[in-house]
């Protein structure tokens, strides 16, 4: 309960919180639990430096962010990769373009897995520092999942910064010349959308449907596909929600909309979540909840084993976005 002292005899405000039934609870109600199935993936967040301060980031990420990954910790990740060989390896930040290693790690990944994934909000690749590091993506195949919040610029600006659309128009383009999202060159590049504000996101045909008809007709950019996911109430997004006054109403549409069916296909059952310290989680959104995997910080270097079917996902009021709707999975 909120109490606002009175001044010049205004009246105070109390507001109650909403009463939400936990994760858990909510997935008793449907007889269900969320463990891990067998862990193909080892997603790397590789620190919190990034050149743009999203509306929406949940975690916080942006110029005045030093966390990030040392060197050793890139080895130790290394190492965890030749090890247990998994089928993904997903480089995410921050802006994993920042980090001065990524070259070193990409070159060392790419014989360790036969899908290796980085994570671009695609400004990053147009600094003169990063030049270089598209021919690279190239050289070694990376599948790159671009974060592209809108198609168009009032929207993208307004969650992303000033000049942020045309940029990443450009750095599209610029990959598109590489032969990313090129039929048949078999370079991915893959969009993803996150809403703008307090609402989910539209059906996944319709926007899918609605980028390709505006990268392509108006600006003859072309892609794989767009995945649109919710955004958590964590970092900068939950605090936006907060001062706008939308956390409650949020809150409960995303409660509204849980769905059952999301439950087996959730990334969190099949991936490691490593964070710039070598710390485990198990997705990026726990990361940002430090809610460690088996509820207890593990370094990678000290992973034996991968965990083993069945073993509990720690959750938390995060988890209703990644089950609202079509999920997150």
């Amino acid at each position: 309960m909120d109490v606002h002292s009175e001044e010049n005899g205004t009246i105070p405000i109390m507001t109650e919180p909403i009463a939400i039934p936990s994760f858990e609870q909510t997935l008793a109600q449907h007889g269900l639990a969320l463990t891990k199935s067998q862990t193909t993936t080892l997603q790397v967040n590789i620190g919190l430096t990034c050149d743009l301060a999203c509306r929406h980031c949940h975690l916080e990420s942006g110029p005045t962010r030093p966390e990030s990954m040392c060197f050793e910790t890139s080895e130790a990740v290394v190492a965890c990769a030749e090890r247990f060989r998994f089928e993904t390896i997903d480089i995410t930040g921050g802006a994993p373009e920042l980090l001065p290693q990524l070259p070193y790690m990409i070159k060392r990944l790419s014989k360790l897995t036969s899908r290796l994934i980085v994570r671009s909000n695609l400004t990053a690749l147009a600094r003169p520092q990063s030049a270089g590091l598209p021919e690279l993506y190239q050289q070694h195949r990376l599948i790159i999942a671009a974060s592209l919040p809108a198609v168009n610029t009032a929207q993208t600006d307004a969650q992303r910064g000033k000049g942020v659309w045309q940029t990443s128009l450009d750095v599209l383009k610029m990959l598109n010349h590489l032969g990313y999202g090129v039929a048949e060159s078999g370079l991915i590049l893959d969009l993803v959308a996150n809403p703008s504000g307090a609402f989910l996101p539209a059906g996944q045909e319709a926007i899918q449907k609605r980028f390709r008809q505006e990268l392509s007709q108006k600006h003859h950019i072309s892609f794989n596909n767009v995945f649109s996911f919710a955004n958590a109430p964590l970092g900068r997004f939950l605090e936006w929600l907060t001062s706008s006054g939308n956390l409650t109403e949020y809150r409960q549409k995303l409660l509204n909309n849980f769905n059952p069916i999301t439950i087996p296909s959730l990334m969190c059952r099949s991936i490691l979540s490593v964070d710039w310290h070598g710390n485990l989680f198990d997705c990026d959104f726990n990361l940002a909840s430090k809610l460690p995997h088996s509820g207890k910080l593990t370094h990678i270097s000290e992973l034996k084993t991968l965990p083993t079917p069945g073993t509990s996902v720690p959750t938390d009021y995060h988890c209703y976005s990644c089950t609202a709707g079509s999920g997150f999975t």
